[in-house]
């Protein structure tokens, strides 16, 4: 028996329903923590070794295009808190019903843009 495989696949045109999209960006966000965290490691450690290296990290991290960057790297990181908090209520089987979970869903990408916008607007 042959078995018919799809010949051309476009992933933009697949239409994901919000839980699917924000279990994505759970992904996404995971990975993007993980690659940055040797860098805000680094940063850390400059803050730490002397008052002028924190006055250099200071300078640099004022700069309007390291500000933005920042505010990404904290949504990613409030976006995986959120949906982690999510699936750890799903695992304890509530909002597992297909209404609750589009509503959690829907609830997670909320909390994690204003929380984001909060920062955002303290931050610069």
């Amino acid at each position: 028996m042959v078995k018919r495989r799809p010949v051309y696949l476009n992933l933009f045109k697949i239409r994901l329903p919000l839980p699917g999209l924000v279990s994505i960006l759970h992904r996404a966000s995971g990975a993007l923590l993980f690659v940055l965290l040797p860098v805000l490691l680094f940063g850390l450690q400059q803050s730490l070794a002397s008052a002028a290296d924190f006055a250099a990290l200071h300078v640099w991290l004022r700069q309007p295009l390291v500000k933005l960057v920042l505010l990404g790297v904290v949504w990613a990181y409030l976006h995986h808190f959120f949906t982690g908090l999510r699936y750890l209520a799903l695992d304890l089987d509530w909002g597992a019903d297909l209404p609750q979970a589009r509503f959690s869903a829907k609830l997670v990408l909320a909390a994690g843009m204003v929380a984001t916008l909060l920062i955002g607007v303290w931050l610069w």
